[in-house]
């Protein structure tokens, strides 16, 4: 059974905020299973909190548009613009499964409170970082231009940003799921328990890497490529890969931290 709300129905659950925000409250299919939320936006940032709760709360605030003299169209001297207002907040709810989506158009900012035990799949193209704090479960948070910043959760953590800082701190590692953690442009700290198992692989063309865990790197060889070239004349290419390679407490799943221009930073919990 699908529940599909949209800001257009004043229904139960359903409320048009005084300063333009529209807010929905969505019931789950079976609030005794962990939810599963998917949020995509195209201009704006992505806040999430876990909470005791049984139901999915969605608040949307556009932040408007500013007007411009610029991108008037013609004929419109002392006229004012009338602002269509509100984000376009669309979310449908299927069998514990919450998609979130706002207009492309529009720029705005999205407010989730979920239960803890819950995974989010959550993606920004650009205008807004993506914050999550307090939920248990799988996280996937890719963020094109903008910061991530992850603390107190469990599970797993998918953390990918272009032109952003990713910060995570994790109380609990899911001992079965490798995990990743990657930016082109900003450091990386993240912050794990003291138990975590993995085999660990760090990457950063310019910058350093630093851990309070007693890594145990691989000494061997990284040679990745020893083949004839492509190109049919003869070369033998020979290319080492520059990645870190080692294990956490005897090893576990893959945990991958990769920056190109930023530093790598691994913390143990205090």
């Amino acid at each position: 059974m699908i529940k599909t709300i949209g800001i257009a129905l004043f229904c139960a659950g359903v409320l048009l905020g005084q300063d333009g925000g529209e807010k929905a409250t969505v019931p789950l299919h079976d609030p005794s299973r962990p939810a599963r939320i998917e949020a995509n936006l195209m201009l704006g940032g992505i806040t999430v909190h876990g909470a005791d709760v049984k139901d999915v709360i969605v608040e949307a605030r556009s932040r408007g548009h500013e007007e411009s003299h610029e991108r008037r169209p013609a004929h419109t001297e002392g006229m004012k613009r009338l602002d269509l207002g509100g984000a376009g907040l669309d979310v449908v709810e299927d069998n514990n499964v919450v998609h979130i989506k706002t207009s492309w158009s529009t720029p705005s900012d999205l407010m989730i409170t979920v239960p803890r035990r819950s995974s989010l799949e959550l993606k920004s193209m650009s205008g807004g970082d993506i914050q999550v704090e307090g939920v248990d479960g799988e996280i996937d948070a890719n963020d094109l231009n903008g910061k991530i910043v992850i603390k107190d959760v469990g599970g797993s953590v998918v953390a990918h940003s272009l032109n952003g800082e990713v910060v995570v701190t994790m109380n609990r590692v899911d001992p079965s799921k490798p995990m990743s953690f990657s930016t082109m442009n900003g450091n990386i700290d993240v912050t794990l328990p003291p138990s975590v198992k993995a085999n660990v692989r760090m990457k950063t063309d310019n910058g350093e890497i630093y851990s309070d865990f007693d890594v145990k790197l691989d000494s061997g060889a990284r040679m990745v490529q020893n083949e004839p070239g492509d190109s049919g004349d003869g070369k033998y290419h020979v290319r080492f890969d520059r990645a870190l390679r080692g294990t956490i407490n005897g090893g576990g799943p893959e945990f991958q931290f990769t920056s190109f221009n930023g530093q790598i930073f691994i913390r143990k919990v205090k």
